[in-house]
């Protein structure tokens, strides 16, 4: 289903436009789902996900010319054909130096779809994609840098397939993408890829969201978090809400160049136990402080950009991973000095060493931060937050697999209860958790 007549598209005052409900919604309802414009699978999860359905299976079969795209059958092969041939025969002739970035690769399907796609689509019932906004001439130096080179890439790689308009147009394409594209993500918040879901887009931002955007292959899927009345605007979040007023307001400056007036914003509540300081006979200084929350900001930002712009993150570990969880630790070790454990500075390096730890299989550690992460999460997220679910998850599974069933099962339980709103409860993920309960 497309967006419904219960949903309207409207000018949000101060906002611009925006959507809102007709009528109201409870708790846990579908408000509207969309299929994506066009969509790519990440590179890191082929072999592992259909590039076409994005289904999670063992013994895909895989694209017997280039042998590095995987499809579930004859039936997703051919479906994919129209954007896969795109790729193809470049992957052939460039073989282990075909690396084009993930947004270049999504770029070049919306060119492509958008020659030979004349009338709207399905995604586009209340936003077409070349209506996105660009905020081109908001762009520092650094972006539009990153810009060219995916132009660069762009022409690169695929010369041979796409007919381009000129450099300016793409200028505002990449731009257009970077602002409205949307990222995929399993139960556990894993990276499976992007895609562009032109009515989820049109969707303002608010840090205290009435509704959460989950994912049924390559369908979004929007769902009530909390109660909706006819008339109130749907606000989902687009950053991590984990941080504080000041933090969430400087990455929503970066990267969609506004200031966010929610109520969470205006009023700062939950600041205080977000940035928790360590209760100490000689208090740190209020210096000593500031000093400690700029040199952690700073870590935070070099782990996003590294995720963000260069992906490398996990490549990163892959041949370092020793050394990754020696960083987190010593940074932890460094805010421990003033810092409570729940306090979102430390928990943002408790995740990274867990991720560390996961990759490296090292599941008892993994599951001491995951321990200690899981308690504040649920104080400093909303109700029915992705993240909270997802390290129940994972927690549920590290205790499984550790043989710690009565701890383990409890876990998924509380995973379940939240995504059976966010999710909804017929999803193949709730499915799929349920049968790992019944081992």
């Amino acid at each position: 289903m497309g967006l419904s007549e219960d949903i309207e598209r409207f000018e949000s005052c101060g906002k611009g436009r925006g959507l809102r409900a007709r009528r109201s919604f409870q708790l846990g309802e579908l408000l509207f789902s969309c299929p994506a414009y066009t969509y790519v699978l990440t590179v890191n999860e082929r072999g592992n996900h259909c590039d076409y359905c994005f289904t999670r299976k063992e013994g895909l079969s895989k694209c017997g010319k280039c042998k590095q795209a995987f499809y579930c059958n004859v039936e997703c092969q051919k479906g994919d054909w129209p954007m896969h041939k795109l790729e193809c025969s470049s992957m052939c002739a460039y073989g282990q130096n075909w690396n084009p970035s993930e947004t270049v690769r999504l770029t070049a399907r919306i060119i492509a779809k958008q020659k030979t796609q004349t009338e709207r689509t399905q995604a586009e019932r209340f936003l077409t994609v070349k209506e996105f906004e660009s905020h081109l001439d908001k762009l520092d130096n650094e972006k539009k840098e990153l810009i060219e080179n995916d132009i660069a890439a762009l022409h690169h790689y695929y010369s041979k397939s796409l007919h381009y308009s000129d450099n300016s147009a793409l200028e505002v394409l990449f731009a257009q993408v970077n602002c409205n594209g949307f990222t995929i993500e399993d139960e556990e918040l894993s990276h499976l890829g992007s895609a562009v879901f032109p009515d989820v887009a049109l969707m303002n931002h608010s840090c205290c969201p009435n509704v959460i955007v989950t994912y049924k292959g390559t369908i979004a899927e929007v769902r009530a978090v909390q109660e909706i009345n006819a008339g109130d605007e749907i606000f989902t979040s687009y950053i991590d809400l984990l941080y504080p007023t000041e933090d969430r307001n400087d990455r929503l400056k970066d990267s969609y160049f506004f200031t966010c007036d929610c109520k969470e914003c205006s009023t700062k509540q939950k600041d205080g136990a977000k940035m928790e300081i360590r209760k100490l006979n000689d208090p740190p200084s209020a210096q000593t402080v500031k000093d400690m929350v700029k040199y952690a900001r700073n870590v935070v930002e070099e782990f996003r950009r590294a995720k963000h712009y260069k992906n490398i993150l996990f490549h990163y570990i892959s041949f370092n991973s020793s050394e990754l969880l020696e960083i987190c630790e010593l940074s932890m070790e460094k805010m421990g000095a003033v810092f409570e454990e729940s306090n979102v500075y430390m928990l943002h390096m408790m995740y990274q060493a867990m991720g560390v730890c996961l990759y490296m299989q090292d599941w008892e550690g993994a599951l001491k931060y995951g321990q200690k992460i899981i308690k504040p999460y649920s104080k400093h997220y909303p109700a029915y937050s992705l993240n909270v679910a997802s390290m129940w998850l994972k927690l549920g599974r590290l205790y499984m697999g550790l043989e710690k069933k009565t701890a383990g099962t409890k876990a998924l339980k509380k995973a379940i209860n939240i995504m059976e709103i966010a999710h909804g409860a017929d999803h193949h993920y709730i499915t799929e958790i349920k049968k790992e309960l019944e081992h």
